[in-house]
Parts: structure tokens; C-alpha cells; sequence
């Protein structure tokens, strides 16, 4: 009998796993329909659904906010990883993730307004998703300067300083770029972010490869 339970317990939790799934899907399909500023009504209708449907999977509108800025770091820094692991140099790497982070951007601006400002959120949870996710990118960055560094014999300590502030600049870059919009195409932003980034980078590392013993 406890077998055939937890084989419906099971069964169970991986319906719930999909219907969330489903749901957070649903709501990425309602941001993009209606803007960033979406409402449960617009997530339940896009379901297929009642809210109450939507509440019973998600606690409240910061779980399904949550969820969504889940959904949009796995793709993003799944993107920006496979982009620094295909560059030849950290000069390219640089450049392939400061592209993957726009490319994001341009091709979803209203998921990316959605995460960053926290429409369905009345007040801000405990934990910034978009800062959490910058910081998970910036590792990324900061392991290949590392990695570089230690290649030319010199110390790998400052690369995590390095590798965040350079992610923090285009975050803050690519907030201004879509709230107010230039005419700057994606391909130029990166390319003018790239050269400020690297004309720093490489400054600082050529300082440390002459500062090695």
C-alpha cells in the first residue's frame, strides 16, 4: 500500500511540475501579447484558465513572477555560456556575451521589462531575480578572465572584480538602451560596449602580466 502512495505521490508532483511549467508559459505568451505590464486576468485568459486555476500552482503574483525570471535566467545564461565557450580569446568572449545579453533583450524587450520591473510584484521580494542573475553571468565572466590570467603566469584575484564590474556596466547600458530608445541598433551597443569593455580589461590585465614576477 505505502508503494502504490508514493507511486501517486509521484505521479502527482510531476503534474504539478508540468502544470507550473504551463502556466509560467502561458504568462511569457501574455507578457509579449499584452506588454509588460500584464495582469493575472490577461495570464489566466492565456492559460486557458481561471486565476484561481493560476493560484492554486502559485502561491501568489511574486511565485509566478518568480517563476518567469526562473525561466528567463535559464535561457539567458544558457545563452551567454554557450557563447563564451564557442569564442577564440577572452577579447571574443567578452564580446560574445555582451551580444548574447542584448540579442535577449532585442528579441523579448517585454519579458526583459517584465523581469526587471516587477509589475505583478506589490513589493519587492526578498531577492532581486535580475540582480541574481547579472551576478551568475558575471561569474561566468570573471572565470575566463581568470582563466586568461592564469594562462599568462599572472595573479587571477582581481577577475572577479573585473568580471562583474564589466557585466554591471552593460546591464546598466542595456536598461537605459530599451527604456530610452536612440536609434542604437543592438549590433552597435555592442560592439561601442565591447570596446570600452575590453580597452579596460585589457589595460588592467597587460598592467598585471607586467607586474608578474
Amino acid at each position: 500500500m505505502k508503494a502504490a502512495r508514493d507511486r501517486r505521490a509521484s505521479r502527482w508532483d510531476d503534474h504539478r511540475r508540468t502544470r507550473r511549467a504551463e502556466l509560467t508559459d502561458a504568462a511569457v505568451a501574455a507578457i509579449r501579447r499584452h506588454g509588460a505590464g500584464v495582469g493575472m486576468d490577461d495570464v489566466a485568459a492565456a492559460a486557458g484558465t481561471s486565476k484561481t486555476v493560476v493560484y492554486r500552482h502559485f502561491a501568489d503574483r511574486t511565485a509566478l513572477y518568480l517563476a518567469v525570471c526562473e525561466r528567463v535566467a535559464q535561457v539567458l545564461l544558457g545563452q551567454v555560456r554557450a557563447a563564451m565557450d564557442g569564442a577564440a580569446g577572452p577579447r571574443a568572449g567578452a564580446a560574445a556575451a555582451i551580444a548574447a545579453y542584448l540579442r535577449l533583450i532585442e528579441h523579448d524587450p517585454e519579458v526583459y521589462r517584465f523581469v526587471a520591473h516587477r509589475p505583478l510584484v506589490e513589493r519587492a521580494p526578498g531577492a532581486d531575480p535580475l540582480a541574481d542573475l547579472v551576478s551568475l553571468i558575471g561569474d561566468q565572466v570573471a572565470d575566463v578572465i581568470a582563466e586568461h590570467l592564469a594562462r599568462v603566469g599572472a595573479d587571477p584575484e582581481p577577475a572577479v572584480a573585473w568580471g562583474h564590474g564589466v557585466v554591471g556596466m552593460v546591464r546598466a547600458a542595456a536598461d537605459n538602451w530599451i527604456a530610452r530608445p536612440t536609434g542604437t541598433t543592438k549590433d552597435e551597443l555592442a560592439d561601442h560596449l565591447t570596446a570600452l569593455a575590453w580597452t579596460g580589461l585589457s589595460g588592467v590585465v597587460g598592467r598585471t602580466e607586467e607586474e608578474t614576477p
